[in-house]
């Protein structure tokens, strides 16, 4: 694990020393064991290591014997051992256990198609210099981040927005972005919410050279085809792979251990670690004071069950201190406020190992939510025709429709994004799967935009807040390719959410973990913004600040914090957006986003410190 950073330019022009010195120390926390940098005339590979896998041989970048290429890389290639050794009885032997020497080695026999063998999570950066030519890779799913800026002559990259910044990019808010924002409750990709910035989807790898710059897919999860077998056959298949998924993602040089909540994801993962160690798992869960949303209870029960080395550490469910932090690390804004207990969850692991694994992407791959249960609950979705489908499922998606943005924004706002409609980020994602079944495509849907898009974020940003590696296996390619070659009526079923899914796991982590009702890891801030934190939103949301940037009409805000202090209407979701929004504009826009900033330091003086004991 680690944050890469660099460019490439088209006629040789190098970025000042300072400047890639600066994009290098913005993400330290990405890295804080070692840094390496490349140089030559207009080209440049950093990365900034967390050492986890040969602690000692492990420095990046690795250069080629003879000196033409140059590998950097963000993530964990878990397969790393089998490859190594393949490449050696073809005559390629690598010096160290590192993974990244394998990527180099593998990239030397195979050319850019190495990267349909590797099983991991990973951002790459390779210079071949005998074709003068940059290639960035971003792995299946996008469990690591990469972001690109363009400016015609130099393409500069980095695993977070904030090393792009360092490097002089102007600060530019993008309204189509925000327009997008307030439908989806996250930035979908490739957007970010600064112009000119923009995320490497992923599955795709990017080639530049004194050409241009091309880009290419090269996975694609809707290309799997829906088979039929037995229960028993799926679920001694999914066992299979769950199994060799983590005892993969075992590998490690460093101490290691799992997030625990006590659910179906996590418990599962963490029944197989047991499976697969000779000594206790070490467990990390948090637990509230405030007993209605604490599952601390259960993630006990199942530290039990399989004699983990179980840390909990209980906190107020307020934490809402912490929201400044959470925006700075993840550079965009997201509405989802269960980013603030993944970062406490994350600080306390982080105090013991430099690894956890987590249960992240079973949800989406097998029909965890209880909107999948809602929305196909009545079978009405069955009789839809197609348009009808997809409208349905994009208004199921939506936190503003376009009838509500479009009375949020002031008349400029409106005018800079005439003729923008967020369905048309989804529509394509509609095509590529339009050969599955509704319940599959709604979970390709999910996969594509809410895993990619926030989902992910928040292990990945949380956890790198903190210098620690979140390691997912449900998301092993194997396993969701698995997924999408199994009928959505094996996933949900009856109103049975992962219906297959807990079959398969019951008998390794009992029924009561397998089948108990799915608690969301967040907090009650809707309602708190009733009453100990309504002089908060409205000084966030109605203050003069707010108001000058001319994006949304302030009576607008005023009736919808009125409403939903009155209890006329439940609008936690909408003031969480319009929130993460101004409090990204004060972080990034009005200050220079260097330092993460606090409540006081973006100017808000209302008193958060309100819990619900």
């Amino acid at each position: 694990m680690c944050g890469i950073f660099g460019y490439i330019s088209r006629s040789g022009r190098s970025l000042a020393d300072a400047q890639l010195h600066s994009m290098g120390h913005s993400i330290n926390h990405r890295g804080p064991d070692d840094l390496g940098v490349y140089i030559e005339a207009g080209v440049a590979l950093g990365n900034r290591r967390l050492s986890i896998m040969d602690i000692n041989g492990g420095h990046q970048p690795f250069v080629s014997h003879d000196g033409q290429i140059i590998v950097v890389q963000n993530g964990e290639i878990f397969n790393h051992i089998e490859l190594a050794a393949e490449l050696a009885r073809d005559g390629y032997p690598c010096k160290t256990h590192c993974d990244t020497e394998v990527l180099l080695r593998l990239y030397e026999r195979d050319g850019i198609d190495m990267v349909h063998r590797l099983n991991g999570m990973f951002a790459i950066a390779i210079f071949d210099k005998r074709k003068r030519a940059l290639y960035l890779i971003r792995d299946r799913i996008g469990v690591k981040p990469l972001y690109l800026h363009d400016d015609g002559d130099r393409l500069l990259f980095g695993s977070e927005i904030k090393a792009l910044l360092r490097a002089g990019i102007s600060k530019t808010m993008d309204p189509v972005a925000l327009h997008h924002f307030l439908s989806y409750n996250y930035v979908p990709q490739p957007r970010t919410m600064f112009q000119g910035i923009h995320h490497l989807p992923p599955g795709h790898w990017l080639r530049v050279d004194a050409q241009g710059v091309t880009t290419t897919r090269w996975w694609n999860l809707s290309t799997q085809q829906v088979e039929q077998h037995s229960e028993g056959e799926w679920i001694e298949e999914f066992n299979d792979l769950l199994d060799e998924a983590v005892r993969l993602r075992l590998r490690c040089d460093v101490p290691f251990g799992a997030f625990l909540s006590g659910g179906v994801d996590s418990s599962s993962v963490v029944g197989v670690m047991s499976r697969h160690l000779h000594e206790p798992v070490r467990t990390y869960s948090i637990g509230f004071h405030e007993d209605r949303y604490d599952e601390s209870p259960f993630a006990a029960i199942a530290a039990e069950r399989f004699g983990t080395r179980h840390t909990l550490s209980k906190v107020d469910a307020n934490m809402l201190d912490l929201w400044p932090l959470a925006t700075w690390h993840c550079d965009q804004p997201h509405g989802d406020i269960s980013f603030l207990p993944t970062y406490r969850v994350a600080e306390l692991a982080a105090k013991e190992v430099k690894v956890v694994l987590t249960g992240d992407g079973a949800d989406e791959l097998f029909a965890g939510y209880d909107k999948y249960a809602s929305f196909f609950g009545d079978h009405s979705a069955d009789v839809m025709d197609e348009l009808a489908f997809r409208q349905a499922y994009y208004r199921n998606l939506c936190l503003f429709d376009d009838l509500d943005k479009r009375s949020l924004y002031t008349t400029a706002m409106a005018a800079r994004v005439e003729g923008e409609d967020s369905f048309d980020v989804v529509a394509p994602l509609y095509e590529q799967a339009s050969g599955m079944d509704r319940i599959n495509q709604a979970l390709y849907i999910d996969m594509q935009l809410l895993l990619s898009g926030n989902n992910l974020v928040k292990p990945d940003r949380m956890g790198m807040a903190v210098s620690l590696e979140a390691r997912t296996p449900f998301l092993d390619y194997r396993m969701m390719e698995f997924a999408f070659r199994m009928p959505g009526n094996l996933k949900l079923r009856g109103g049975e959410t992962k219906y297959l899914y807990k079959k398969a796991v019951s008998d390794l982590i009992g029924n009561d973990l397998a089948y108990r009702r799915k608690q969301m890891f967040t907090v009650p801030v809707g309602e708190w913004f009733k009453g100990p934190l309504a002089a908060f939103t409205e000084e966030v949301l109605l203050s003069s600040r707010a108001l000058e940037r001319g994006l949304f009409r302030p009576n607008v805000i005023r009736n919808m914090l009125t409403n939903h202090q009155q209890g006329s209407a439940n609008y936690t979701r909408e003031i969480r957006a319009l929130i993460a929004v101004e409090l990204w504009c004060r972080t990034f826009l009005d200050d220079d986003g260097v330092n993460a900033p606090t409540m006081s330091t973006l100017g808000i003086k209302s008193n958060i410190a309100y819990g619900a004991r």
